[in-house]
């Protein structure tokens, strides 16, 4: 048996069309226009392409965007100057502070900053706390992802069996409670967790989030489960050329299960689409006006 191969840019553009469609509605009828500000501190290479392409679908999607690049020095101070100065303008409807931060600047006051009416990543406090007791807010943009990829293949979540490998408080925690609220059955494991592969052989839905390139073996994956690889991980060969990997062996993963998503092409592209969807969400909050369906 081959895996499906879940395509997370066809799925991605379907929704960053419907996002689109839905600013042009909100322009026409209520003279709206959703904002993203990003904030990008120092140079990392990655966080800058990250950035670039936020803005580029942002900007694709009708939207008014901006970025704030700031030095590599600055003190936490005036980074939270900056959030509340963002958090007090009208024209921006959300807010993202592009991570990791420098030493010198402590995250969580940093997230703590933002208006969670702004939080567009969902890593407020009190929009952690909203999703863990079921009430409406933004959700974390990765899980809200992943969930939308599963849910191509399989509708319904409920009874299923989940196992969550990783427990960060940007994928692996927020992730439990999206899918214990579509009533899937749900483990999360980490580096201390026993017999990991065991755990994962009873899964009929695998997400990856560990942060270890082909963690997740072939021989890990119950028969026709579903395989969702949030890792990324640059491989250098030995003959010099280099490739994009995840979390999960999939040369091996794809053989055992029902449907997997690749790396690249997967969860990422989606990350960025919920993004957008999130920020339309807190214009019409923000407005009044009513939450669009759009995933």
């Amino acid at each position: 048996m081959t895996a499906r191969i879940i395509d997370g840019k066809a799925l991605a553009a379907g929704l960053r069309a419907k996002v689109a469609a839905e600013v042009r509605r909100l322009a026409v009828d209520h003279g709206l226009v959703p904002g993203l500000a990003v904030v990008h501190v120092g140079e990392d290479p990655a966080s800058a392409v990250y950035v670039r392409r936020k803005m580029i679908h942002t900007t694709e999607a009708g939207m008014r965007s901006c970025v704030h690049d700031l030095p590599d020095m600055i003190s936490e101070a005036e980074l939270v100057g900056l959030i509340g100065r963002l958090n007090a303008d009208p024209t921006v409807h959300g807010i993202l502070v592009q991570l990791p931060l420098p030493p010198q600047i402590d995250p969580h006051n940093v997230i703590a900053a933002i208006d969670p009416a702004k939080d567009v990543d969902g890593f407020h406090p009190l929009n952690v706390g909203r999703l863990v007791t079921g009430l409406p807010t933004l959700t974390p943009c990765t899980p809200l992802g992943c969930l939308l990829l599963t849910k191509t293949v399989l509708p319904s979540l409920a009874g299923a069996e989940a196992i969550v490998i990783g427990r960060s408080n940007i994928v692996g925690r927020p992730l439990v409670q999206v899918l214990l609220a579509e009533n899937a059955t749900v483990t999360i494991t980490h580096s201390n967790t026993r017999d990991l592969p065991a755990l994962t052989r009873r899964a009929d839905l695998v997400y990856a989030a560990a942060g270890r390139p082909e963690l997740v073996r072939g021989s890990w994956i119950k028969p026709g489960a579903i395989v969702v690889d949030v890792g990324i991980h640059r491989f250098a060969a030995a003959d010099g050329t280099s490739r994009l990997i995840g979390d999960v062996a999939f040369t091996e993963a794809k053989e055992v299960a029902g449907a997997i998503t690749p790396v690249p092409g997967g969860v990422g592209p989606m990350t960025l689409a919920c993004l957008l969807v999130n920020t339309v969400r807190a214009a019409c909050e923000a407005a009044g006006l009513p939450s669009p369906q759009l995933d």
